[in-house]
């Protein structure tokens, strides 16, 4: 399925099973025998979401070469072997790892200096401004786009609000030509992927260009539902603005409802000072905790807005229903009355409001109907889907 520019899509959910048998991963593996390919991802310093989707389409092309702008050798060689990744000028940067974010004016020369020549495929994973790169004349590009830089675009506000004084400057003074050369990028990119319809449509929005929706993988059979649940709510991830934590908190205290909240972040300070007696924070768990934590928890709360969201799919994943707000790939994971609920408005009144009318309903769940659902946004269906539309891709050239 695909957004267009003018926002028609077809009535086939994307996320449904294909009517056919799932291709095995060495079939898919042996349509691409001898193909030189390159994947270029904007760096690789940390796990995420972007990670690993990079990781699975490794699976695909076992011999790419990876590019990227920085990285740290601790974490880029559980992704890929030294010798078949490559990076920008900007490593040579002291510090380049720790601050790859204030580089981001420098991204546009990194990338587009970048020698992607002999390659048969390249493949973006974009979220930063990893599409940027100059593509060889007879290569296929395809970028797979997590998001369009959401601190250029419709956030550049919000983010310019949460920073201090001298970034504020620079961010207001280098954005215009970055929005420029983002949009001028976007013509570079042969076909597009995004990864839910919510980014589909800015893509729209920003690049002028239709995308085809894939759902990115989540290593569904990691997690698995469990007999006993427990009285508490679960909140995981980087403690940042946009996810809203401090909303799960405040309704959690007006509830008087016991909340687990993994993870750590730059407003976890904040965060521990507005939480009550009921809120506990479990900082950065193991994933065997993780796993349990999912397994356990009455209902996972994603308050935030999220592009896609692999966390509530890792909770149904574990059986457990998620409350969302109605917003971004929330609209696209999270079925009301199967798998969870949404609520309307990011304030607390109307968290608590979705809440309490879960509690209502909370015995009509059935995890194993919310695992089943969680299986559409397997690696398995991530593979066969991004095959096809790679070979289409190809058989275009």
């Amino acid at each position: 399925m695909s957004v267009t520019l003018d926002g028609s899509r077809t009535d086939i959910p994307v996320a449904s099973p294909s009517a056919r048998p799932l291709r095995a991963e060495a079939e898919l593996r042996d349509r691409f025998a001898g193909l030189r390919v390159a994947i270029v991802h904007y760096w690789l310093v940390g796990p995420g979401g972007g990670e690993n989707v990079v990781k699975t389409m490794l699976r695909l092309f076992p011999t790419a070469d990876v590019f990227t702008l920085v990285e740290k050798p601790a974490y880029s060689q559980t992704i890929v072997p030294r010798e078949r990744l490559h990076t920008s000028f900007l490593q040579r940067i002291p510090g380049a790892a720790r601050a790859h974010r204030a580089l981001l004016p420098l991204a546009p020369m990194a990338l587009e200096n970048l020698d992607l020549e002999g390659y048969d495929l390249i493949i973006s994973s974009e979220s930063g401004p990893a599409k940027g790169i100059m593509p060889p004349l007879k290569a296929v590009h395809v970028c797979y786009c997590h998001s369009p830089m959401r601190y250029i675009w419709d956030q550049f506000h919000q983010y310019r609000r949460d920073t201090g004084l001298i970034k504020r400057i620079v961010m207001s003074l280098t954005v215009a030509r970055l929005r420029q050369w983002d949009a001028v990028s976007a013509m570079r990119v042969d076909r597009f992927i995004a990864n839910s319809h919510y980014v589909a449509s800015r893509i729209a929005k920003y690049y002028r260009r239709d995308a085809e929706v894939i759902y990115p993988p989540v290593e569904v059979q990691d997690f698995s539902p469990v007999e006993q649940v427990e009285d508490f709510y679960l909140i995981t991830g980087r403690h940042v603005s946009y996810k809203r934590v401090d909303l799960a908190i405040q309704a959690c205290n007006q509830l008087r409802r016991r909340l687990i909240i993994t993870g750590s972040g730059p407003e976890t300070a904040a965060l521990r000072r507005l939480a009550g007696p009921t809120i506990e924070f479990v900082g950065q768990c193991s994933f065997a905790d993780l796993q349990s934590f999912y397994a356990r928890a009455r209902a996972f709360l994603m308050p935030g807005e999220e592009d896609f969201g692999i966390a509530p799919v890792e909770a149904m994943a574990s059986g457990r229903p998620v409350i969302a707000f109605a917003s971004g790939g929330a609209l696209e994971t999270v079925v009301p009355g199967l798998s969870g609920r949404h609520f309307a408005e990011q304030s607390v009144a109307s968290l608590v409001a979705a809440m309490t009318a879960f509690e209502a309903e909370e015995a009509s769940f059935d995890p194993a109907a919310i695992r089943a659902h969680a299986e559409k946004f397997s690696r398995e269906h991530f593979l066969d889907r991004f095959a096809t539309f790679v070979e289409a891709a190809l058989q275009r050239r």
